[in-house]
């Protein structure tokens, strides 16, 4: 009696489990809402979302509208020149919102908000000291802090991307553009801080885009006038220049600037904006980042004095880049536009490439909640007492 209820009992499991099989099998896969986006979307949806741009002005002008409208572009990148004032930034920000809302993706507002003599923070706002002395300090509690309220600054304003932190080692002291902008020359404390940093940025619901892969801090061209040329090894970067960004990645960095310097023991032919070797071998593959890969300003001397834009912008692509900068020139603007469309429709570039890129940069706005929701009002005092409450604490 026993054995024969044994023998039922395995008779039932065995029937349990091939209907289980069956009917998994009969079960649609999951659908990736990301991927359903993209399947949904044009070949102009998808380039518009892979460049960030600069506009002109204060206020938003037929050009910045027709950046959005028609060519969906997906995200701004804002300086000095459209900032006058925290009323006026904020609804500069809040129109640009409103315009892309129809659109059905949040734009990336983003700004160069370092701290130091890199800020563009209106008038109203307490701004943080300089990496340089940030690091003469060295403490990680400390920069998370200035991190956070610097996320908070610009958060305040509509912003939700920032082009920070600096992870670039001060090694070369006739570097003319990176300077007290480094944390210092010492690798593990512009990692350490550089991390803390990133983390406060990140704490606040604010894209922290840690910059200039692979290492600007030993070049001795400004790469806004020139094509840097640094002589090493990879050995030597892994060993220095990117040890700072592989900590980063490995803690939890989404999105990546790479600078326009030309590496001639690495790639003797591009610059690493340009190279493969540099964005999908090194980046990709050794470091193992598959966030967002952004490209430094295409409108940089470095490019645009020895390259025409629209083939390094289509080069870059191809390169392994995700979102191509363009912050001035409306026409540099549209021209990229429409020469990464007409390298996809000629399958120069393959649209499954184009659609990894958005995926990436659909999974961040997923990831961070981006929304096109306006700022209504601010308290810039709060704000301002928990950065001089922070900076109190900075020994200069």
């Amino acid at each position: 009696m026993f054995k024969k209820k044994i023998a039922i009992l395995i008779v039932l499991s065995i029937i349990a489990i091939s209907f289980s099989a069956c009917s998994n099998r009969d079960l649609p896969d999951p659908i990736d809402p990301i991927e359903k986006k993209i399947n949904n979307m044009s070949l102009e949806e998808k380039i518009g979302q892979m460049l960030i741009v600069g506009m002109e002005g204060y206020e938003i002008d037929e050009k910045t509208e027709e950046l959005i409208d028609k060519y969906n572009v997906g995200g701004f990148i804002l300086f000095n020149k459209n900032i006058e004032s925290a009323q006026q930034l904020i609804n500069l920000t809040n129109d640009l919102k409103k315009i892309n809302e129809k659109n059905g993706i949040p734009l990336f507002l983003s700004i160069d908000e370092e701290g130091g003599m890199i800020s563009r923070i209106p008038p109203e706002f307490t701004k943080s000291e300089s990496n340089r002395i940030i690091g003469k300090n060295n403490d990680p509690m400390l920069s998370f802090e200035i991190g956070s309220v610097i996320a908070k600054q610009i958060k305040s304003l509509g912003f939700n991307m920032n082009f920070a932190p600096v992870l670039d080692i001060d090694s070369n002291p006739n570097n003319p553009v990176i300077g007290d902008r480094s944390f210092g020359s010492d690798v593990n404390l512009v990692s350490e801080l550089g991390i803390a940093i990133m983390k406060g940025i990140q704490s606040q619901n604010i894209v922290s885009v840690i910059k200039h892969f692979p290492g600007h801090g030993d070049t001795d061209i400004d790469s806004h006038l020139g094509l840097p040329s640094v002589d090493k090894s990879l050995d030597s970067l892994m060993e220095f220049e990117l040890v700072p960004f592989r900590n980063a990645i490995e803690d939890g960095g989404d999105a990546v600037m790479v600078a326009h310097i030309l590496y001639d023991m690495i790639d003797p032919v591009y610059p690493s904006t340009l190279s493969k070797t540099i964005i999908q071998d090194i980046l990709r593959d050794q470091l193992g980042f598959d966030g967002m890969v952004i490209t430094d300003d295409m409108t940089m001397g470095a490019i645009m004095e020895n390259y025409d834009i629209t083939d390094a912008s289509i080069q870059s692509v191809k390169a392994g880049c995700d979102i191509v900068l363009v912050c001035h020139g409306y026409e540099n603007i549209v021209s990229v536009l429409e020469a990464l469309k007409e390298a996809v429709e000629k399958n120069e570039i393959p649209e499954k490439k184009i659609d990894q890129s958005v995926y990436r940069i659909l999974t961040i706005k997923s990831k961070y909640g981006l929304e096109d929701n306006r700022i209504e009002d601010i308290d810039i005092e709060q704000i301002n007492r928990e950065m001089e409450n922070v900076l109190n604490n900075l020994a200069r």
